[in-house]
C-alpha cells in the first residue's frame, strides 16, 4: 500500500474531529471503513497515529508530525484544484451558474426569479441531503454558491476558502403530526403533548439526529426513535405512525398538520455560502432572489405566516421584528 492523497485527508479528518465517529460523518464514510483504513495507513507507515482513549482519538507524537505535514500539501492542493477548476468553468461557459442546496421550499421560487432576472444564464441545481458535502463542492469549485441550514448546537464543518452569508439566523422547527392528532387541535404544541409518539429522523441530515436528542432530553422523553427519509416519514405521520420535525414553510395537507412547539426549542440558521471573495455582482443577486423566495414561501404557510406575524412580520418584503 502506498501514501496517497485521500489518505492524508483522511488523517486530518480523525485529528479535527478528534474521533472515529465525527471523521468518518465529515468523509461520508461508516466508522469500520475508516478504523480499517487507519490501520492500513498506519501498518505502511510503522507506527501507531492516533491512541484510542475513552474521549476518543488523540494523535501521537508519530501522528502529530504526519498531520502537521499532511496540512499544508493537501491545502496547497486544494487550491490548486480549485483555481483550476474554476478558470475551467468559466472558460467552457460564461454564462452558467452552479447552485447546491439541502431541501427548502424556497427552491422553486429562487429559480424562478433566478430565471427572469439572468435569462441568458444557464442555471444547474443540485439537491443533497447533506450541507457539509455541499460547502465542500463549493471549496471544491463544482458549485458557485449553496444554500444549507445549519442544526441549532451542531455547527458546520466550514472547509478553508468559503464566505458565509446568513440568510435567516434563527428559523424555528415545527412539527408534522397526523391531522387527527389529539394535539393537532391546539395552535401550539408542547413537547410533553407528544410523549407517547414515537418520532422519526433522517441521520444522514447533517445534525438533525443529534438536534432531535437533545432537545427530547432537555424536555425529560425518551421516545422511541425511527431512522428514515422524511418522504418516508410524512407516509408514516399521515396514518399516525410517528410524528417529525418539519420546516415551518411546510404547508399542511387534508391528512397532516404542521403546528409550531412551544418555546421553538429546535432553531436553525439558514446560510450562502460562496468562496471567499466572490460575493459581490451577480452572486449578491442571487442572494438576494434566494431571499425574497423565501419570504415567498413563509408568506404561503399559514402556520409560519401567524407565527411570524406575532413577530412583527410585515410580510415577504419584511422581516420578523
Amino acid at each position: 500500500m502506498e501514501l496517497e492523497v485521500r489518505h492524508l485527508r483522511l488523517l486530518c479528518a480523525i485529528a479535527d474531529a478528534g474521533s472515529l465517529h465525527g471523521a468518518a460523518r465529515t468523509l461520508g464514510t461508516s466508522q469500520p471503513a475508516l478504523t480499517t483504513q487507519l490501520r492500513r495507513i498506519e501498518s505502511t507507515l510503522g507506527g501507531t497515529l492516533f491512541s484510542r482513549e475513552r474521549t476518543g482519538c488523540v494523535p501521537t507524537a508519530l501522528g502529530r508530525g504526519v498531520v502537521g505535514r499532511a496540512r499544508p500539501l493537501l491545502a496547497g492542493l486544494t487550491a490548486l484544484v480549485t483555481e483550476t477548476r474554476a478558470a475551467a468553468a468559466r472558460a467552457a461557459d460564461g454564462n452558467r451558474l452552479r447552485i447546491g442546496s439541502t431541501a427548502n421550499r424556497a427552491i422553486p421560487g429562487w429559480l424562478r426569479r433566478l430565471r427572469e432576472r439572468l435569462p441568458r444564464t444557464e442555471t444547474e441545481l443540485r439537491v443533497a441531503v447533506s450541507a457539509t458535502a455541499l460547502l465542500r463542492q463549493v471549496a471544491a469549485g463544482e458549485l458557485d454558491v449553496a444554500f444549507v441550514h445549519e442544526v441549532e448546537g451542531c455547527p458546520l464543518p466550514v472547509p478553508p476558502g468559503l464566505d458565509i452569508h446568513t440568510l435567516v439566523e434563527r428559523e424555528p422547527q415545527f412539527v408534522c403530526l397526523a391531522v387527527d392528532h389529539p394535539a393537532a387541535h391546539r395552535p401550539v404544541v408542547d413537547l410533553a403533548d407528544l410523549a407517547a409518539d414515537p418520532w422519526m429522523i433522517d441521520p444522514s441530515v447533517d445534525g438533525e439526529w443529534e438536534g432531535l436528542r437533545r432537545v427530547l432530553s432537555a424536555a425529560g422523553l425518551n421516545p422511541r426513535v425511527l431512522h428514515g427519509d422524511y418522504l418516508t416519514a410524512a407516509g408514516l405521520v399521515a396514518t399516525g405512525e410517528v410524528v417529525t420535525f418539519c420546516q415551518p414553510t411546510s404547508r399542511p395537507r387534508p391528512d397532516l398538520a404542521i403546528r409550531p412547539l412551544r418555546g421553538d426549542p429546535l432553531g436553525v440558521r439558514l446560510l450562502l455560502a460562496v468562496r471567499s471573495g466572490a460575493y459581490g455582482g451577480e452572486l449578491a443577486g442571487v442572494g438576494a432572489d434566494l431571499a425574497s423566495a423565501y419570504w415567498e414561501a413563509a408568506s404561503a404557510a399559514p402556520a409560519y405566516r401567524e407565527w411570524l406575524g406575532q413577530r412583527g412580520w410585515a410580510g415577504e418584503r419584511g422581516r420578523p421584528g
